[in-house]
C-alpha cells in the first residue's frame, strides 16, 4: 500500500480493509499508525543489515552503511519518507546504530563526542535518503512539470534583478540531477571534515 500511495493518505483503517479484517484486530499488534509505521521501517533497516559485515577503516564503514541504507529504502521509496519522519526503534535501528557507534569509536574521536557526531550522521543519512524518495516518487507527469517550472525559473530570470542566477543558469541541474553522485559527495566531505578535526594522535 505504501508503494503506491503516501504515508499521508495511509490509515490502519485502509489497511485493516485491505486485509479483509477490522482495524480494531491491528489495534491489538500497534497502538497506532505510527508505530505502524516504525516497525515497517525497522523491517527496511533489517533488510539493510542482513549479511552485513564491516570491512576497511571507519569511513569506509560508514560509507558502506549509508550506501546500504540507501539501497534498500531505494527499492521502497514511500517507506523512505516514512523512515525519514517515523524513525524506528526495533532490531534494525539497533544493529545500524550500534555499526556507526563503533565505526566513530575506530576512528579515534574521544568517547564523549561520539554521540554527538552519530546524530549528525543520522540525520545527513536520512535527510539525503528522504529527499531522493521524494523525487523519485513523483509521476511522470508531475516530473516533467516541475522540470517545466524550473526551467522558466532559471533560465527565464530577469538578470536584472537576479544576476547571479542569470549568470549561472545553463550551468545549474535540476533538484533530481545526479543524485547519486551528490548523495556520495556530501556524506564524504562530512566524513572528512569529521577525520581533520580528530586529535593528532589518530590521524596518519
Amino acid at each position: 500500500m505504501l508503494r503506491t500511495t503516501d504515508a499521508e493518505s495511509f490509515s490502519v483503517r485502509k489497511l485493516g480493509a485491505a486485509l479483509g479484517t477490522d482495524s480494531s484486530s491491528l489495534y491489538r499488534h500497534f497502538r497506532n499508525k505510527t508505530e505502524l509505521m516504525r516497525a515497517v521501517a525497522d523491517r527496511i533497516l533489517l533488510a539493510a543489515m542482513n549479511d552485513y559485515r564491516p570491512e576497511g577503516d571507519w569511513k569506509q564503514r560508514v560509507t558502506a552503511l549509508a550506501l546500504r541504507l540507501r539501497e534498500a529504502f531505494g527499492e521502497q521509496l514511500q517507506l523512505a519518507a516514512a523512515w525519514g519522519r517515523y524513525g524506528s526503534g526495533g532490531g534494525g535501528s539497533r544493529l545500524v546504530m550500534e555499526e556507526l557507534l563503533q565505526a566513530l569509536r575506530a576512528s579515534g574521536l574521544p568517547d564523549e563526542e561520539v554521540p554527538a557526531r552519530y546524530h549528525r550522521i543520522v540525520i545527513l543519512i536520512a535527510a539525503l535518503i528522504t529527499s531522493e524518495a521524494g523525487i523519485g516518487t513523483l509521476t511522470p507527469k508531475e516530473y516533467e512539470q516541475g522540470m517545466e517550472q524550473f526551467r522558466v525559473a532559471v533560465l527565464g530570470a530577469d538578470p536584472e534583478r537576479f544576476p547571479a542566477l542569470s549568470y549561472f543558469a545553463r550551468d545549474i541541474p535540476p533538484l533530481g540531477a545526479d543524485r547519486h553522485a551528490a548523495f556520495e559527495e556530501i556524506l564524504t566531505a562530512h566524513l572528512d571534515r569529521i577525520e581533520a578535526e580528530l586529535p593528532e594522535t589518530c590521524t596518519p
